[in-house]
């Protein structure tokens, strides 16, 4: 019997010294993105360490990656009580409840549209500069019907606050309002502009999608990127 338990004990004294070892080792997996090695070692050290902030976020950020947005809305909705004034939570707890919104029930996902539009909007006071609180915004305030608090002025308001900020970025959301709304030519001109400034991949890209998608322009969006590519090389 004591054979066996010490058996045990030498067999599990390694996992426990383990879980008890340096973070960091844990967030270079993170960093990586190798969420699946990632997870469980954050689940354990989350249990030893039950208010560590970061772990509880990075499990919040992989709980989103999987798409599982019970789990990160439990998480984030953790560390935004428990942190009010800290912009990101309140972001990812929006954002946690907005994608859930969008996969589940229509009107299930209606009763969650204030609390969405309560975290996003929190986090831009919070935060005055924080760019994906004010993309979610302007996201929130043009697809929703206007009838369940949808406003194109509002959406613009938060795409005028991001020209301040990001220029790119303001016209990027222009762009998006307008091709929403099926303003085609409207958003051509934003994404040249947001081309111009920003000269980024995703640029580029949502040129030409708007060809290539809503403008039947297939040769006009394989242009665009081509000259990406030329760019880039």
């Amino acid at each position: 019997m004591k054979v066996k338990l010490l058996l045990y004990v030498l067999l599990l004294a390694p996992f426990h010294l383990w879980s008890q070892s340096d973070f960091e080792a844990i967030k270079k997996l993170f960093d990586q993105g190798k969420y699946v090695l990632a997870k469980p070692q954050l689940e354990i050290y989350l249990q030893e360490n039950p208010n560590h902030t970061q772990t509880i976020e990075y499990l919040g950020d992989i709980a989103i990656h999987n798409k599982q947005w019970d789990e990160a809305i439990a998480y984030f909705k953790k560390l935004k009580n428990q942190f009010p004034k800290k912009a990101n939570y309140q972001f990812k707890y929006g954002k946690s409840l907005g994608m859930k919104a969008r996969s589940g029930n229509k009107l299930k996902a209606l009763s969650m549209v204030d609390d969405i539009k309560t975290a996003f909007e929190t986090a831009v006071k919070l935060d005055p500069k924080h760019v994906d609180a004010r993309w979610a915004l302007v996201i929130v305030y043009t697809e929703l019907p206007g009838i369940v608090g949808g406003s194109e002025v509002k959406a613009q308001k938060y795409s005028d606050e991001l020209m301040k900020i990001s220029p790119v970025d303001g016209y990027l959301t222009r762009g998006y309002i307008s091709e929403y709304h099926k303003r085609y030519k409207d958003a051509e001109k934003h994404y040249l502009k947001a081309i111009e400034i920003g000269q980024s991949k995703v640029t580029y890209q949502k040129l030409a999608d708007l060809y290539k998608n809503k403008m039947n322009s297939p040769e006009k969006a394989k242009q665009i990127l081509d000259l990406y590519q030329k760019k880039k090389s």
